[in-house]
């Protein structure tokens, strides 16, 4: 039974059909009168809400670099106006990142302003270039621990320098020397600036700790402005005798000049800025992409990121940057994160950040010259050592790439950016091949005379020696258990492997191979990717044919799982041989690694985490697609994934006693209903005469699919819109009302009142679900449902295979 129903397809009716499946709510394909330009009110506060935390940060990383401080200034502006414009990053804020701090500063001392300015266009061409053939995706290769072993290392030695202008000098030109000459830097502190630097750390640190309401209110305001206000404040009623800033006038402004140096040296300097400007607004946008799917009320108009439009949008901003003596542009997380958290909607309030800081530097120039550069430093300062995240470490830590993590940190931070960066990718794969290379192969012989050979680990050429060993130290004509711990195995392996066999059943003796066994099962407080058993190579595969190296189809992998079991005669044809093989292969494989589990399970009691409501196709494995195991789902099937509405007429009180029983007495804290692409329910129920009187659904299916008729009907009203699957709309009506069920027997859920009970406290969430089969992918629906609601989108989950579908750079990074 390959669908929901055994049911004909009526190729006519769909057809008749077609004329439906244009909604008057569609939008309209063109023609239409064009919008007015419309900005949202939270897009204009998102804006000054970023512009005030941009302002400062701009002039303190100029500072940090040694560049202009109008180069600042200029950076956030392009960022915002250019990037802003033509990135692909709707809520991302692109300008002046202290990423760039070390890079631009280095570039400053050996190349001179002019030459920089220079570099910062060739490196916007280059992003171009990148962008046009398509390759932002393969930014995001990258291990994370390199990326954040880069940007703390970059932290480290920003903080050093701008450390020493905290306590009034000079910062030296490397890390190194600025650790080498702190001792002398403490023992002549520059009271007035260690003062001014002091206040301005104390109240960037606790702004966002400010108690009670009032300080709700006041957390409204960026800590960033206010610390430099406050210190401003300061030296101006005090009159401490501290440098300010002191922006000179536009009309001296520098602009760039042909690069001059050795071609080498400018050709590594464009490739490093390139690197680092590309990587950091990359990873930012995706940063940015589940900062949005987080909110409680995300903008449905938001479109994912289009990392290579982004990638050229960061190109174009930095050729107008560098092209107006400005520092280099990168996407920037800090101030993503204020205009997402501020309730931005669109890239409107990016591009009017940009606008507010033209205003700012053309008519705020006295205000601004009232700012002390000690507190610009101590900013700067705070953020590098904000770089240094322990959340990083701990996450390179659990992924065991610590040590890739601390190569990187110590190569920017002692020779370089691009070094530090080619040594963490070179310890990465030096990590990556032991692992591959580590493989433990054990030998043992039972008492029984049977010899066991376990491989634990990854089967490749590297182990075909050990591997070989082993083989042949099995006497002829013995009975050998191969058991491979691993997903994968080589072709070399692979054939030596088969080689041996062939040869050694020849001689008389018996082989079986069987699947991974290693593996511990780890239980429902596990995580996905830990989980055994779950997928089709997991320690729940119960056929032996099944091995690590194949490809999962049906569990059909050979002629074995298709004729009896010859250990179990007698016990029926195809379909009964085939079961008694399942369990026999079950009882040997796997139950030894769930029994602690399952009888842990049997003493305490199951505790399901959620109720998953789902149709019996049979192409549904509930277990496979969510990523669980014994004890974690409660799971109810019927035709349709129906769930009929309390005191329906010929209800089926079997749905609604496993809700009530989840709900009040598994205590359950979600309820999932999951639909299917070619559900055969849905297909009959489009197939049905519309004017069937109900007395004559004699049968059990008829009556059952009656329960189906109000998501038939939500389809086809006037009120509600068509729902969306990935930003499509559905591919044909089948799918639709498959998407439209979902949403529809979500609201029957409301009805329950144990149901509703839990809602109101707060304590149940609500999931719509669709699966498509043939694509093997999962799409969410967006927050649930509420009654009344017109729309309804399901986001896809996951990765995408195909890079050459429609969307999928959008998705790919989900």
């Amino acid at each position: 039974m390959t669908a929901c129903v055994p049911t004909s397809t009526d190729h006519s009716s769909s057809a008749t059909d077609a004329s439906q499946f244009q909604r008057p709510h569609s939008p309209p394909t063109g023609g239409g009168p064009r919008r007015r330009f419309r900005i949202a009110g939270a897009d204009l506060s998102a804006s000054i809400a970023v512009f005030l935390i941009a302002l400062p940060l701009s002039l303190g990383i100029a500072l940090a670099t040694g560049a202009p401080l109008q180069a600042g200034l200029v950076a956030a502006a392009v960022g915002g106006l250019v990037a802003g414009r033509f990135g692909g990053a709707p809520l991302q804020v692109s300008g002046p990142a202290a990423g760039l701090t070390v890079v631009t500063a280095e570039l400053i001392q050996r190349y001179g302003w002019r030459t920089t300015c220079a570099i910062t266009v060739l490196a916007g061409l280059c992003q171009l270039v990148l962008a046009t053939v398509r390759v932002a995706r393969s930014a995001l290769a990258v291990s994370p621990a390199i990326v954040h072993g880069m940007l703390a290392g970059i932290g480290v030695t920003i903080a050093l320098s701008q450390l020493h202008i905290v306590l009034g000098g000079s910062p030296e030109s490397s890390a190194v020397d600025n650790v080498r000459v702190l001792p002398a830097q403490l023992a002549n502190l520059h009271g007035p600036a260690v003062l001014v630097s002091a206040l301005t750390v104390a109240v960037l640190l606790s702004w966002p700790h400010l108690p009670g309401r009032t300080g709700r209110i006041a957390r409204k305001v960026p800590g960033a402005l206010v610390a430099v206000t406050a210190a401003a404040v300061l030296t101006v009623l005090t009159g401490m005798n501290v440098p300010r800033v002191d922006l000179p006038s536009w009309s001296s402004h520098a602009l760039p000049g042909l690069p001059e140096g050795p071609v080498l040296g400018i050709a590594a300097a464009v490739l490093t800025v390139t690197l680092v400007t590309s990587v950091q607004s990359l990873l930012s946008a995706v940063a940015v992409d589940k900062l949005v799917a987080a909110r409680k009320d995300p903008p449905t108009d938001v479109q994912r990121a289009n990392l290579d439009r982004e990638l050229a949008g960061q190109g174009a901003a930095n050729i107008v940057s560098g092209a107006l003596g400005g520092l280099p542009v990168a996407g920037v997380a800090v101030r993503s994160v204020a205009n997402v958290t501020a309730g931005a909607v669109s890239r409107h309030s990016t591009m009017m950040h940009g606008l507010w800081i033209v205003l700012a530097a053309l008519f705020l120039v006295p205000a601004i010259d009232l700012i002390p550069l000690p507190a610009l430093a101590a900013l700067v300062m705070v953020v590098g050592f904000q770089m240094l995240s322990i959340t990083h470490i701990r996450s390179a830590s659990r992924h065991r790439e610590m040590l890739v993590y601390a190569v990187t940190v110590a190569g920017v931070a002692l020779l370089g950016v691009l070094e530090g960066v080619a040594l963490g990718i070179a310890m990465a794969v030096s990590v990556a091949l032991h692992r591959l290379a580590k493989t433990h192969i054990t030998t043992a012989t039972t008492a029984d005379g049977a010899h066991h050979i376990q491989v634990r680990g990854q089967l490749t050429f590297l182990a075909v020696p050990r591997l070989s060993r082993a083989l042949n130290q099995v006497p002829e004509g013995a009975a050998v258990v191969v058991e491979l711990d691993g997903s994968f195995m080589d072709h070399a392996a692979y054939e030596t492997l088969q080689y041996w066999q062939d040869a050694h059943t020849a001689r008389g003796g018996q082989v079986e191979i069987t699947g991974r066994s290693g593996n511990r099962f780890t239980g429902p407080a596990a995580g996905a990717g830990e989980s055994a058993g779950t997928g089709p190579h997991g320690a729940h595969s119960t056929h032996t044919c099944c091995r690590p190296w194949t490809p999962w189809r049906n569990h059909h992998c050979d002629h074995r799982a298709e004729t009896p079991s010859p250990a179990a005669p007698g016990r029926g044809g195809r379909s009964g041989g085939q079961l008694a093989t399942g369990l026999s292969a079950f009882q040997r494989n796997t139950a030894p690694l769930v029994r602690e589990e399952l009888a842990r399970l049997a003493r305490e009691g199951q505790t399901p985490s959620q109720l998953f409501i789902t149709c019996a196709d049979s192409r549904l494995v509930t277990s496979m697609i969510t990523s669980s195991g014994p004890g974690d789902l409660f799971t109810v099937r019927n035709v349709g994934n129906l769930v009929p509405p309390p005191g329906a007429e010929s209800a089926d009180d079997s749905v609604g006693a496993a809700i009530e029983y989840a709900v009040d007495v598994l205590k359950v804290q979600s309820i999932t209903i999951c639909g299917h692409s070619g559900c055969g329910a849905m297909q009959a129920l489009l197939n049905s005469p519309a004017d069937t009187p109900p007395d004559e659904d004699r049968t059990p299916l008829r009556r059952w699919l009656r329960h189906a008729v109000p998501s038939l009907d939500r389809m086809r009203s006037k009120k509600h819109s068509w729902a969306r699957i990935s930003g499509r709309l559905p591919a044909d009506a089948v799918e639709q009302l498959c998407l439209t069920n979902v949403v529809q027997q979500l609201e029957h859920l409301h009805a329950h009142e144990a149901v509703r009970r839990r809602l109101d406290e707060g304590t149940l969430e609500l999931h719509g679900m669709y699966f498509h089969v043939g694509e093997a992918q999962a799409y969410l629906l967006q927050d649930g449902i509420r009654i009344g609601e017109t729309d309804a989108v399901f986001d896809r989950v996951g990765p995408v295979e195909d890079p050459e579908a429609e969307g999928s750079l959008e998705e790919s990074h989900a």
